[in-house]
């Protein structure tokens, strides 16, 4: 049996991956921090099946404790903090975090010879803007926050030290992926929690920014299958995931709200704190790497993603109102 570490476990990535290897009989061991504990709601229906340890990607003795107790096959470095608005607020920590803690894990690995394979969790963020629109694995790094800069610095540390210390470690340089684990903060959840609020009487309205803002969006259980294919592919790599389409805001609000059998222009109204009249360039990846060398690709349509979102948030609260 297989054993892997996640960490983020209670995260979407995190128990989407832990869900994927479990149904490959995997042993999976999850790290999950005392300090940043965002609850097990998202691991509660299989969270018998793992094994949970207590540490923080902030502590290499923690780390060091946990992987050398388990010895894992795989190692997915999946935590982090991930909203940009966060980045700007607390730049050192998301640092310490972001680009740190997989250097940490690197360096557990190195110094003690383990033959563990490492993922990690790079992101689109490491571009932001470039010439082209299309991005893959070869655009040139140009973050522009806070989150971009330490994503880069975690992704150039696992690529020097494959080179240098001929580590198994890998990248996943992820555009953007959502589901019905995603975090509230977030727009397609946003959006898709709205929907069903209105559709039960329990929101009047939404308020957004500029609806032609545009993102490549993915649903998140095929990007995980995605950080598995690469921890077995034949050789070490870096690898984009994307869908290589582009959808607007609008598009998410027309497939969340009609699928109520709503209108969004009845409910959206536009914020000014949220609207950029002028829209930045509208980027999205380039996934022919991994579908010609992985065999990956995405399984579930962009309309079916928002669908299940939709789905999902309306259940959850029709089910609190029968309880009420």
């Amino acid at each position: 049996m297989k054993k892997a570490l996640i960490t983020g476990i209670t995260g979407q990535d995190g128990s989407y991956l832990a869900q994927l290897l479990l149904r490959k009989n995997y042993q999976v061991i999850g790290l999950v921090s005392a300090k940043n504990d965002i609850g097990k709601a998202n691991i509660k229906d299989f969270e018998d099946k793992l094994i949970l340890e207590t540490g923080d990607l902030l502590d290499k003795n923690s780390l060091e404790k946990i992987i050398l107790k388990h010895k894992p096959d795989e190692i997915y470095n999946l935590a982090g903090i991930s909203f940009i608005p966060t980045s700007w607020a607390k730049p050192a920590l998301t640092y310490d975090v972001n680009a740190l803690g997989p250097l940490r894990i690197l360096q557990i690995i190195k110094d003690h010879n383990l033959t563990s394979k490492f993922f990690q969790a790079s992101s689109a963020k490491i571009f932001a803007k470039s010439k082209n629109q299309s991005q893959n694995e070869e655009t040139a790094y140009n973050p522009v926050d806070p989150y971009g800069v330490s994503k880069l610095s975690a992704h150039l540390s696992t690529q020097l030290f494959r080179r240098q210390f001929k580590l198994f470690a890998s990248c996943a340089i992820l555009f953007n992926h959502e589901s019905e684990r995603r975090g509230e903060d977030f727009v397609t959840r946003k959006i898709t929690l709205a929907a069903a609020k209105i559709k039960l009487g329990l929101q009047k309205n939404l308020a957004l920014g500029n609806l032609a803002s545009q993102a490549d969006w993915g649903y998140a259980p095929d990007y995980v299958r995605g950080m598995w294919q690469i921890l077995q592919a034949d050789k070490p790599d870096d690898f984009v995931l994307s869908t290589g389409k582009l959808h607007s805001v609008a598009d998410v609000c027309q497939i969340a709200f009609s699928h109520l059998g709503l209108n969004y222009q009845d409910y959206v109204v536009r914020d000014p704190q949220f609207y950029r009249p002028n829209l930045p360039k509208s980027y999205y990846g380039d996934p022919t790497k991994a579908q010609k060398i992985l065999g990956w690709k995405r399984q579930t349509s962009f309309e079916k993603m928002i669908e299940n979102m939709t789905e999902y948030d309306l259940s959850y609260f029709q089910t609190q109102n029968s309880k009420s």
